[in-house]
């Protein structure tokens, strides 16, 4: 993300002159999430350069995964491309932003929650602006409101080791390593395969990562078995103007995600999941304040003692909270398990 923010000036200038004087390689649209309840649907892509990247492999060594991280964080997003996107009938006409994101909701959908539907993103071609493949599609993941779980989970130091309160470890994995050899916490798989019942209730993972790592956490949570759904990452909006407030935000960014979750889903009671080595257990605590009566359970993974102090104080305060649930501090996932299990959240 560092590396991302401080080309970001040079990448946005040089993406609108390679357009302007047609030297953009062809592109491509990255959809990246349509979902949404009965009567709404979010819809997220993003258009970037198609550029050509080796599919991951446990075979690859540092060298070649540093690679592949370099031309991940330096390939150029398309600002200004116009695309059509269509779903059930309707059709939008957007322009990617100056980090390549286009977005939209659609609100007359269809009622048929368990129909599969797919939700299309069209190029549309000028001079100096050529698809790779002019039409991409997503498969939309529709649930009722009153759908009765869900589950909300973090990633970084939740499902994926990162290290993310080491700044040095964190980058090393994050450039030497790729989807097949970033190793998750054990039992994760499980865990979560129990809590959704194997697909039959949603999963929404928020992540305060940026988009140019979604291909990576969507082929490792593929690779390692880890239950699929819509992956809400952090949109920069950075201009020249604001870029020195880059980096800053990431607790909000999380707490509008999941607040849009609650509203779109206002039958649904979820689970939240994180971790204590940063503002998880804080936030998840603001959420259990304005909606106790929402959440299920909170379980979050134990980073290092020394973050724990100062939050027994938090742990009291929810305990004295009417009809609040709790928050589990668990070392491992096992230990989540057995309280899951003890609450018959899941089968014993």
């Amino acid at each position: 993300m560092i590396l991302r923010l401080l080309t970001f000036p040079f990448r946005y200038t040089f993406g609108k002159v390679k357009k302007v004087v047609g030297k953009l390689d062809k592109i491509k649209i990255e959809p990246l999430y349509a979902f949404g309840n009965e009567d709404c649907i979010y819809v997220k892509g993003r258009v970037i350069e198609a550029y050509k990247q080796s599919k991951p492999s446990d075979k690859k060594n540092s060298l070649q995964n540093i690679v592949a991280a370099l031309r991940r964080y330096a390939g150029s997003s398309v600002p200004d491309a116009k695309v059509l996107v269509t779903y059930f009938g309707q059709e939008k006409e957007l322009y990617s932003d100056e980090e390549g994101i286009i977005s939209c909701e659609f609100h007359t959908v269809c009622q048929e929650t368990e129909e599969v539907h797919r939700v299309r993103f069209s190029l549309v071609e000028e001079e100096g602006l050529v698809a790779e493949n002019k039409i991409s599609s997503l498969k939309v993941r529709q649930f009722p409101k009153d759908h009765p779980i869900g589950v909300i989970s973090d990633i970084d130091d939740t499902v994926l080791i990162s290290h993310a309160t080491d700044i040095g470890k964190k980058l090393w994995l994050s450039v030497s390593k790729n989807a097949f050899t970033r190793r998750p916490f054990p039992g994760v798989s499980g865990f979560y395969r129990e809590l959704t019942e194997n697909g039959k209730h949603p999963i929404f993972y928020v992540s305060s990562s940026d988009w140019n790592l979604y291909d990576l956490i969507k082929d490792f949570l593929a690779f390692r078995k880890i239950p699929a759904g819509p992956i809400l990452l952090q949109d920069l909006h950075l201009s020249l103007k604001n870029i020195w407030k880059s980096g800053g935000g990431s607790h909000q960014h999380k707490l509008e995600k999941i607040k849009m979750l609650l509203d779109m889903y206002p039958g649904m009671h979820f689970f939240l999941i994180g971790d204590s080595g940063q503002h998880d257990p804080e936030l998840y605590a603001e959420v259990i304040r304005a909606h106790p009566e929402r959440i299920k359970s909170v379980y979050i993974r134990k980073v290092s003692e020394d973050k724990e102090e100062g939050r027994e104080i938090l742990i009291e305060e929810l305990k004295r909270m009417e009809k609040s649930p709790q928050m589990v501090f668990v070392k491992n996932t096992q230990e989540a398990i057995k309280h899951a299990k003890q609450y018959e959240f899941i089968p014993s």
